[in-house]
């Protein structure tokens, strides 16, 4: 009899230890569990630690709460200038209710990603190639909002999207190095043209200055020749001023034209190669 009830106990605990061992389940901290008994779902959701299931008639089904980085594959179209281009980005969302997310899709991740690449061709022929560049912050937004819409019925809330490279056709790349070059130059020229006109007023402000004062032309000049003399060249400086220049010119002036019945030629003519007007007289009279 007492072996008998030993038994019986030995069997009583090896089938609770078994059902026990069947039933337990343990959900991580960042998951959440989500029960169906007999293939309907139950209202609660199992948080984090040790819970027990019915083995047999319940199922329970572990949902990740973690914020999921997906990145979207690189999606060519045609921008809305004509421009062909490849674009690709990089999706942040997470799960907000474990049972939609179980019950109402059948892989979240899967539609995340293909709402994803749909939203980003659609984003691509609704923006032109300077928006794609520069102005990528709209484009994030417009295109978060464009794939959380859908999510939200899903249990799915987007919570970033951003667009990360651009790619374009090495044709353009050429005509915007171009474009940015031509555009450093007109900026250089213009800089270089400003420049000239400050220096050519600071110039006219010195010239003023030097004619009110003589002596400071005189300086300037003598700075001029140590300035040069220092490079330790071979080249000789010698000034000449503009004073004698104009002397010579009024002397040039001044002197005295050839009469007009004696030709210059005649005037220039050596004595000795000018006939002789007694010998010219006299060669008439005896003829």
């Amino acid at each position: 009899m007492v072996e008998e009830l030993v038994a019986a106990g030995v069997t009583l605990a090896s089938a609770g230890a078994v059902y026990a061992m069947a039933a337990a389940r343990v959900v991580k901290q960042y998951e959440r569990g989500v029960v169906f008994r007999l293939g309907k779902l139950r209202p609660e959701v199992r948080g984090p630690g040790f819970t027990m299931i019915v083995p047999g008639v319940d199922k329970l089904r572990k949902v990740n709460m973690q914020i999921v980085t997906m990145p979207v594959p690189g999606q060519e179209g045609i921008t809305r200038d004509n421009v062909t281009v490849r674009v690709d980005a990089v999706v942040y969302f997470r799960v907000t209710s474990p049972a939609e997310a179980v019950v109402r899709v059948e892989d979240y991740r899967f539609a995340v990603a293909q709402m994803a690449q749909t939203s980003l061709r659609s984003i691509i022929g609704k923006s032109e190639l300077d928006d794609l560049l520069s102005n990528r912050e709209k484009l994030n937004q417009g295109l978060e909002l464009m794939i959380d819409s859908p999510a939200v019925e899903w249990g799915v809330t987007i919570d970033r999207v951003e667009i990360k490279d651009v790619s374009l056709p090495e044709t353009m790349k050429r005509s915007m190095a171009r474009q940015a070059e031509a555009d450093r130059e007109r900026r250089a020229r213009v800089i270089n043209a400003d420049a000239e006109l400050q220096a050519s007023k600071k110039l006219a402000e010195a010239a003023k200055e030097m004619s009110e004062q003589p002596a400071a032309l005189q300086l300037r000049l003598l700075q001029t020749v140590v300035a040069v003399a220092a490079e330790k060249n071979s080249t000789l400086v010698l000034p000449f001023p503009v004073e004698l220049l104009r002397f010579l010119e009024r002397a040039q002036q001044g002197a005295a034209p050839p009469t007009p019945q004696q030709p210059v030629q005649e005037q220039l003519m050596p004595l000795a190669s000018r006939p002789d007007p007694d010998s010219e007289g006299s060669n008439s009279g005896q003829d």
